[in-house]
């Protein structure tokens, strides 16, 4: 279980993950986009996960050994309940359904928390 970005910090809802997993760059940008045009211009979107390590990988059809690979792209290691969206400023039922779809672009099952006392 995640210890670091298990809460929410920013905003009033967020996308929580449920397993663990690798989420590459180009997903995050998929999940960013699709809230983007799921709030049409309302509210602020945080996000709390960046791609920090590098994947490298062998072309086809090469021997062993040669050394490691070109690096072929970037992802984030998630781990369960790690907070990887968030939003504030628009309703909660507009949040629920933009963070929905952002969940379905993911490698990683998630569910959408609101925080206490709203």
């Amino acid at each position: 279980m995640a210890y670091k970005g298990n809460k929410l910090s920013f905003g009033e809802f967020g996308l929580k993950a449920l397993t663990c997993g690798w989420v590459r760059a180009q997903q995050i940008e998929a999940a960013r986009v699709a809230i983007s045009r799921s709030v049409k211009k309302g509210g602020k979107i945080y996000i709390r996960i960046f791609p920090d390590k590098s994947i490298t990988k062998k072309p086809a059809e090469v021997r062993m050994g040669k050394g490691k690979g070109a690096p072929e792209g970037w992802v984030a290691v998630v781990k369960p309940g790690r907070m990887l969206f968030e939003m504030e400023g628009v309703s909660q039922e507009v949040a629920t359904r933009a963070l929905t779809l952002a969940g379905h672009k993911l490698c990683v099952k998630s569910k959408v928390v609101v925080r206490e006392g709203l």
